[in-house]
């Protein structure tokens, strides 16, 4: 017995009502981008191993799929390395390629190649699939498809703001109310690192703290313990832990905390620029919180950090975020190129919709109207109407069989198909088509004239 076909966990299949449900969003998130300003690019599915490694941190580095060099690969490979069995230096010496891990290094990478062909600042989307060797779960996938907007060649604040406006115009057009935008600086945590001696484990401090809402404080602090953070440097963590309230009240906190350092007091004055403007200009379906224990455990943002979460009640990881990152460029040789940008995940914002119910009725109607087949001479005639309805873009079609009726209605029941259309003798005879609706089961005789109007 042949064994039965399957796909790579992490990866999915999807039927033409999921595709559609899929397409409505990439089409909101898509006029978004290009009403703000922002142009298409593309880049591959896979870089140069060189380009993606070290720009993840450690963990994002672990979860980068490698695509082995082609040919007898392991014959080029030293017997000393190949006996040794670590697999960082092997997979180095046998994969030369990887999968994209995001869109963000990639376009980096794209900015330094075309930077002469490119009028800066340069305002770029970009909607494409990512890979992932992620434990799959719900809302987490392999393989799964992001949607990025990113300006380079700025330092100006007032990108980020128009960030924060373009979650809020893309959900607002979805039909999601109380979004929570969450804020944060790299600013401010580097400089709370600073405060509390642990500079040369920032990261580690980051990615621990991003983990707080997760894991809890215990877990953080045994996290930043093992990972060579000091007890006294933890101690002095407690006001950071102990922080709430609303926007104005953790700011004032953190600039207790932070009276000494001028690298994270920097950050709170970039806080307060957003923060201000946001509230003048006022948000419709988005909400912005300051978090400061945000962090996104990425290696490359400097600046501000941006994490969306979905509306209350719905249990769901983010469904977008981004940041500032001063120094991408410079990694491919292109000093002082500043940058932001940020992320929507479609598939989880795609579950959000699901879940609440706010796909509109008509999104998976793709067909108006099937015409009915009684045959060879009926089926031309149809034709030739489905011409006319299509040049005046009602999407319709014919049976392709001349099969039972009531197989072609159930056919058309199926589908969701909202109207069928009878095509016989009769009507030919008369240029009358009868129109029957398929939810009331209402039934008329119109012209090919009046069959427009009432399907467009």
């Amino acid at each position: 017995m042949s064994q039965k076909p399957r796909i790579p966990k992490g990866t999915r299949d999807f039927s033409p009502t999921e595709v559609a449900k899929r397409n409505y969003i990439f089409d909101v998130i898509k006029s978004n981008f290009e009403k703000f300003g922002f142009q298409p690019i593309e880049t591959p599915s896979f870089e140069m191993s060189e380009t993606l490694m070290g720009k993840y941190g450690e963990e994002g580095d672990r979860l980068i799929f490698k695509i082995l060099n082609s040919g007898d690969f392991l014959s080029k490979v030293d017997d000393t390395v190949y006996n040794a069995k670590d697999a960082n230096t092997l997979a180095s010496k046998i994969s030369e390629k990887a999968l994209r891990y995001d869109l963000t290094v990639p376009f980096a990478r794209y900015v330094v190649q075309h930077q002469n062909e490119i009028e800066f600042p340069f305002k770029r989307y970009q909607i494409q699939p990512v890979w992932r060797a992620d434990r799959p779960q719900k809302g987490r996938f392999r393989e799964f498809y992001q949607c990025d907007a990113d300006v380079v060649g700025s330092t100006s604040l007032w990108q980020e703001v128009a960030f924060i406006q373009l979650y809020d115009a893309v959900f607002n057009d979805l039909g999601l109310q109380d979004v929570s935008i969450k804020i944060n600086n790299r600013k401010i945590l580097s400089g709370i690192a600073e405060i509390i001696g642990a500079q040369d484990k920032l990261i580690a401090f980051t990615v621990a703290l991003d983990k707080l809402d997760k894991i809890g404080e215990e877990k953080v602090k045994t996290e930043m313990i093992t990972n060579g953070i000091t007890a006294t440097s933890i101690k002095k963590l407690e006001p950071l832990f102990k922080l709430s309230g609303d926007f104005k009240t953790q700011v004032a906190g953190l600039k207790d905390m932070l009276g000494t350092s001028e690298l994270g007091l920097e950050g709170i004055k970039e806080l307060e620029f957003i923060a201000a403007a946001i509230y003048e200009l006022e948000l419709d379906a988005c909400q912005l919180q300051l978090n400061v224990t945000l962090a996104r455990g990425l290696n490359y943002y400097t600046g501000a950090i941006l994490e969306v979460d979905a509306p209350e009640g719905v249990q769901m990881g983010s469904i977008g975020g981004g940041g500032r990152y001063d120094d991408l460029t410079g990694i491919f040789g292109l000093k002082g190129m500043s940058g932001v940008g940020i992320s929507f995940g479609l598939d989880r914002i795609y579950l959000v919709l699901e879940e609440l119910n706010k796909f509109p009725k008509t999104v998976s109607k793709s067909v108006k109207a099937l015409f009915l087949n009684f045959g060879q001479k009926e089926a031309l005639h149809c034709l030739k109407a489905i011409k006319a309805l299509r040049n005046k873009g009602i999407n319709t079609e014919v049976y392709p069989d001349a099969a039972k009726v009531k197989k072609q209605m159930n056919y058309a029941d199926k589908r969701d198909i909202p109207f069928v259309i009878l095509l016989g003798d009769e009507e030919i005879a008369n240029q009358q088509y009868t129109l029957k609706e398929m939810s009331s089961g209402e039934q008329v005789q119109i012209s090919l004239d009046d069959l427009v109007t009432r399907l467009k």
